[in-house]
């Protein structure tokens, strides 16, 4: 069996490809800053060479919030060659193929396709569920009871990360039944917030309701979060997409490669974990 790096090993993905993998066999490294397998950072290059040692096939994760990492791509896939690396398979996002080639997730898109010395498949989800509870929409939901974003009435096939893992871990462990792949990744229903709004409340318990900000009002928000300038305009335009309801679709992808269709929002709100991040003490005492 091949030996997989995953890097971003403690983020959203690869946290659960790996016991998939594992599970299937194959060694696994995991790779982050902090508590992983291996320490990788994508602003110390010194740190490429050791997390790639070995490894036949990599699950290849931007760095977060960066929109400047594509010399340091670059130079990563360099050293990947060197290193012997037979397959890269990327997490990209859903619509980035129509994004200009400097755009730095279409330029490393591009790049792999560009090199003929491994092959490569392209994973593009949209809007995780996740972020519901873990990331960008769940701030607000816990501490005031709203889902905060400037879509309007547009809709989402919101994705559930377990089956991007899924996905992800079946062109890791057969990398050549999957070469030259790209798969848009959707759940199996469009949903607009004001809905998932309804669905979060029935799961909780809690009064949940969608708000709409105004849209610079948003971004300035994500970027007194912490959030760099750049990354919040993307994510401004994003939102722009969602109003749009550009990725709503549902997609054939997630059954294609894994026999079963996608999970559903409902499916994630009955999650146990799920609902005890929404109904937290913080949270509660927030909607008294």
């Amino acid at each position: 069996m091949s030996t997989i790096l995953l890097l971003g090993g403690t983020g959203k993905t690869a946290r659960r490809i790996a016991p998939r993998l594992r599970a299937a066999g194959a060694t696994v490294r995991t790779a982050a800053r902090n508590g992983a397998d291996v320490r990788f950072d994508w602003h110390d290059p010194a740190t490429y060479d050791a997390a790639l040692a070995g490894a036949d096939v990599v699950y290849f994760v931007p760095p977060a919030l960066d929109l400047s990492y594509t010399p340091r791509m670059l130079e990563f896939l360099d050293r990947a060659e060197a290193a012997g690396v037979g397959h890269v398979t990327m997490l990209s996002a859903r619509g980035v193929e129509h994004a200009p080639p400097e755009h730095p997730h279409r330029a490393t898109e591009l790049e792999l396709a560009r090199r003929g010395t491994f092959t490569h498949a392209i994973l593009r989800p949209g809007w995780f569920m996740q972020d519901f509870h873990e990331f960008i929409f769940a701030p607000p939901i816990v501490e005031q009871g709203v889902i905060s974003v400037p879509a309007g009435d547009g809709a989402e096939a919101f994705i559930h990360v377990d089956d991007i893992a899924d996905v992800a871990a079946a062109t890791l462990l057969d990398p050549q039944a999957h070469a030259g792949a790209e798969y848009e990744l959707a759940g199996p229903e469009p949903l607009t917030f004001a809905q998932v709004a309804e669905k979060i409340a029935a799961a909780s318990g809690r009064p949940i309701r969608y708000v709409e900000p105004p849209r610079e009002d948003w971004i300035a928000g994500l970027v007194e979060a912490g959030v760099p300038d750049d990354y919040a305009q993307m994510l401004g335009f994003l939102a722009d997409n969602l109003r749009a309801s550009a990725t709503a679709a549902p997609t054939p992808d997630v059954e294609r490669v894994t026999g079963r269709p996608p999970r559903t929002f409902d499916d994630y709100a009955a999650d146990p974990t799920v609902v005890a991040a929404w109904t937290a003490s913080s949270a509660v005492s927030a909607a008294q």
